[in-house]
């Protein structure tokens, strides 16, 4: 019996080594094909005229590659999203784990969890039918597709991501921890952010690390709703054209093997690093401040 239960667990422990590893080798692929496909651009344009360069004409003769105002959007339009939706996202998960009754709880929590299966599709049309006419008519501006249409829908995927996490986060805080708080004097205020929301904040950071990191390279909202103008913004008003957006907007017309082609590879490398700083960040402040949360507790 200790043989078959010896035998059972080392199949099981090869079989998750295996899947591991294979995930580990396609990611490094893809990363090698994104690699070899997008570095022959070099040879025709220098690095430091291709990320700082401030014009992006394709097509045009000679061609401009500089993909700066590329960058300046993406960058944009995920801090303004991140600015409106890890709040709400938070003190939803806040209201719903720890304020709202369980009724209501009931009902809202299986809404918020069914907008995170909304096609990225549908919320670009939202924002072209019914966002961008109300914003052109109520700021009187020349065009509702613009970074601020942009951050409002890329808030909205990325909310119920950071919602449902968070919640299940503060929900694995020990009911002996709120006790405690509670038979020591503190108010159910106090408590909630003194002692659950730190106790699960390594939870909360990787909720907001999935949500932004959905957020950073979408690629259907942004090419739908963010206006396609490859230009530095001046104003959250301004059209803009991320990176994601240029590259499905371009790839189809781009010839293989032609310099157009590794540039949008190139972007795609950009991108690759800016997601991968993105999450080894996130990864050491969500490992800070669980420690420090832990330190407090």
């Amino acid at each position: 019996m200790a043989n078959k239960r010896q035998t059972t667990e080392r199949t099981m422990r090869m079989l998750f080594f295996a899947i591991a590893s294979a995930s580990i080798a396609i990611l490094f692929l893809i990363m090698l094909f994104l690699f070899r496909e997008g570095l022959p651009i070099f040879e025709t344009v220098s690095f430091k005229e291709f990320v700082f360069g401030h014009y992006w004409y394709p097509t045009s003769d000679p061609a401009d590659y500089g993909i700066f105002p590329l960058i300046i959007a993406s960058l944009a339009v995920t801090g303004l999203s991140a600015a409106i939706a890890i709040p709400l996202g938070i003190m939803t998960a806040v209201y719903l784990a720890e304020i709202a009754s369980p009724r209501i709880s009931e009902i809202v929590k299986p809404v918020v969890e069914l907008l995170a299966a909304l096609p990225s599709v549908v919320i670009g049309f939202f924002g072209m039918v019914i966002v961008a006419p109300w914003l052109q008519n109520t700021f009187g501006l020349l065009t509702g597709l613009n970074m601020f249409n942009a951050a409002l829908m890329l808030a909205f995927m990325s909310i119920p991501t950071i919602c449902s996490i968070s919640e299940d986060a503060i929900h694995s805080v020990p009911t002996a921890l709120k006790e405690a708080s509670l038979a020591l004097g503190a108010t159910h205020l106090e408590t909630i952010f003194r002692v659950i929301v730190p106790a699960s904040i390594s939870g909360i950071c990787t909720a907001v690390i999935l949500g932004m990191s959905r957020a950073i390279g979408e690629t259907m909202v942004v090419l739908m709703v963010a206006g396609g103008a490859a230009l530095i913004p001046r104003s959250i008003f301004d059209p803009v054209r991320p990176m994601p957006a240029s590259i499905a907007a371009e790839m189809a017309e781009a010839p293989v093997g032609g310099e157009h082609y590794y540039a949008l590879f190139a972007i795609g490398i950009v991108l690759f690093v800016f997601t991968m700083i993105f999450n080894l960040l996130a990864d050491y402040i969500s490992n800070r401040y669980r420690q420090v949360g832990e330190a407090s507790l």
